[in-house]
């Protein structure tokens, strides 16, 4: 593994029988899992490149077995890290050799559906179209819809904090999240939130928790808000001669002060592929195409519209195509959810980056994408939200040659430091895992990572919870709480102190 990730512990190594038996005692019959051959299905996430098998599965199905579990290796001093359905793309869930697999899969069932106060309560392996399914016969959904919705859990959502194509209007998973049921490492059981629409009073720690990636606690319970279906929802494909073209397009039309339910754009290699596999209708002569969702009163929607393809024809559009029926709509939409998948019957391995940017910058980060392709000899196929500039490059190699692996890593890299270079941020919705860590000092100064540390310790002083990922260097908290005293004065003596 091309990563470097926590030395495992000889001494939690030397007591894994003694450990399988404990957790037996509290999750019975088939909830632990630790035949080598059985734990091959939870070796990796979706960031396939890496591979760690876990020291043991454990698959509890209450929150008291959760909370035992984790009172257990505190006591113990075993790591733990919370897995969902495995489709992070960041390693937030790779396993370690020295620690529990604590997975929530068997957490499947929505709970409640409040259509007075739209929401929902769910368990965290319900997925993200799950609770749309739950709740379309009443003319509701839920707005996050990430390209894996299908498959992805509401747990894993909170954990990544994940976006989608439509959280452009109507916002990314820390919008419309309401509360949550978590537990700490020590075993207590928590609530942040609840089905009223702000925080109580105080820190916002449902904040906090959101996007927080299995560093702080585990997540058992879930209230998101639903919305009601809008009157009408449109699309239109607007292809372009340029990527630059259609990147130009994006910011005038966010500065005209139109906000599209969604704004994605694909460039040829993803055009190409996403039309070979789902047929969606995607005009094959252009760079690149950018699919615009306005949503409505049916008026307000018609008078967006030609806005939008005036806007398109302005900036060099060569193709205008608005979906006509329901099922016109439903079919470009397909075509950009399977695009991913798409990409990858065009090469035998991608790695899938995850940068935002400053919509403004679009044209020159796609032009250092370029040169970037260039110079590694690499293929890149570009899929992303345009709208609110989270990029997901997808860089082609072949794991099976000899040096392409460290090549797409080191592409992806300087991706990533060229969106920071612009005024952009590392992650836009996968997270940062171990896929970013050692990126994190190019975003935050020393001080700035030992404050987010300072965090962690707040809430895991061991720092048991899914350790090795985020934070390129791990400091005790001993060492990040400690007093610096020089020449016999602290700093500021004037300062009460507790």
């Amino acid at each position: 593994m091309s990563v470097a990730m926590p030395k495992p512990s000889e001494a939690v190594l030397d007591r894994r029988d003694e450990i399988v038996s404990a957790l037996q005692a509290i999750v019975p019959g088939e909830g632990v899992v630790d035949a080598t051959d059985e734990m091959r299905a939870f070796e990796t996430d979706g960031l396939t490149a890496y591979r760690q098998l876990p020291l043991v599965v454990v698959l509890p199905d209450t929150v008291d077995q959760v909370s035992r579990v984790l009172a257990y290796c505190h006591r113990n001093d075993i790591p733990v890290v919370p897995r969902g359905a495995g489709t992070s793309l960041s390693g937030g869930a790779l396993p370690l050799q020295d620690g529990v697999l604590l997975v929530l899969s068997k957490f499947n069932r929505v709970l409640e559906i409040d259509y007075d106060n739209r929401s929902a309560v769910v368990q965290p392996g319900v997925t993200n179209l799950g609770i749309t399914k739950a709740v379309e016969h009443r003319g509701f959904y839920y707005a996050p819809d990430p390209s894996s919705q299908i498959a992805c859990s509401i747990g894993g959502n909170v954990a990544e904090n994940s976006g989608g194509v439509h959280c452009l209007k109507y916002g990314l998973t820390a919008n419309n999240v309401l509360g949550i049921e978590f537990v700490t490492i020590e075993g207590e059981v928590m609530r942040l939130g609840g089905k009223h629409l702000d925080a109580e009073g105080g820190y916002d720690l449902l904040g906090l928790m959101t996007g927080s990636e299995g560093l702080l606690g585990v997540v058992t319970e879930v209230t998101v808000r639903i919305l009601q279906k809008p009157e009408t929802a449109r699309a239109v494909l607007i292809g372009f001669p340029t990527s630059e073209q259609a990147g130009e397009c994006v910011a005038e039309i966010i500065a005209k002060g139109i906000i599209p339910g969604g704004m994605e754009m694909m460039d040829r290699p993803a055009i190409h592929a996403a039309e070979d596999f789902v047929q969606a209708g995607y005009p094959r002569d252009v760079e690149a195409l950018l699919i615009v969702e306005l949503d409505g009163p049916q008026a307000e929607v018609d008078h967006l519209l030609a806005e939008v393809e005036a806007i398109g024809n302005t900036n060099g559009a060569v193709t205008c195509r608005v979906s006509q029926s329901e099922d016109e709509r439903a079919a470009f939409w397909a075509g950009r959810k399977a695009a991913f998948p798409a990409v990858g019957r065009i090469s035998p391995d991608y790695y899938c980056m995850d940068g935002t940017i400053p919509r403004k910058e679009l044209p020159k980060v796609l032009a250092g994408m370029k040169a970037l392709s260039e110079k590694y000899d690499l293929r890149v196929a570009n899929v992303f939200h345009a709208g609110d500039g989270n990029l997901h490059p997808l860089i082609l190699y072949d794991a099976n040659k000899e040096g392409e692996l460290h090549r797409a890593e080191e592409f992806g890299n300087d991706i990533l430091r060229l969106c920071v270079a612009v005024g952009g941020v590392l992650t836009g919705e996968h997270g940062v895992g171990v896929e970013k860590r050692d990126l994190m000092p190019e975003m935050f100064g020393e001080d700035d990572l030992k404050h987010q540390q300072r965090v962690k310790c707040a809430f895991d002083a061991k720092h048991l919870l899914n350790p090795g990922k985020v934070f390129p260097t791990l400091h005790r908290c001993a060492e990040l709480g400690r007093m610096h005293v020089h020449k016999g004065q602290v700093a500021f003596p004037d300062l009460p102190r507790f």
